[in-house]
């Protein structure tokens, strides 16, 4: 299969697949999850900037393996850094996503 014919097959199942609206909720723990997650995804982000420039070879290096599975761990930490009360960006989110559901559209 070459690679035009795989990208029109991924372009014609994503295109075919069932859009999903947003609805609003009043439920601030759903409000809140969301907060979390998406705080989480940005600090995942923002370390990895900061490990872009650490090689993985040396004696002790995980070599591409360890390559392959930092996107992970770095997610993971953004997860525990939220948790452990992250930057204060889910509180601020919570409140905005509240918000903009209550207005009328």
């Amino acid at each position: 299969m070459s690679m035009d014919a795989a990208i029109a097959g991924a372009t014609t199942i994503a295109q075919s697949a069932i859009v999903m609206t947003p609805h609003a909720t009043n439920n601030l723990a759903a409000a809140k999850k969301a907060a979390k997650q998406f705080e989480s995804v940005l600090v995942s982000q923002m370390l990895g900037g900061m490990f872009e420039g650490i090689k993985t070879d040396g004696l002790f290096g995980g070599g591409e393996g360890e390559a392959m599975f930092r996107s992970m761990l770095l997610d993971e930490y953004g997860k525990q850094i939220v948790n452990q009360g992250g930057f204060g960006l889910s509180d601020a989110i919570t409140k905005s996503l509240l918000m903009h559901q209550e207005q009328p559209q």
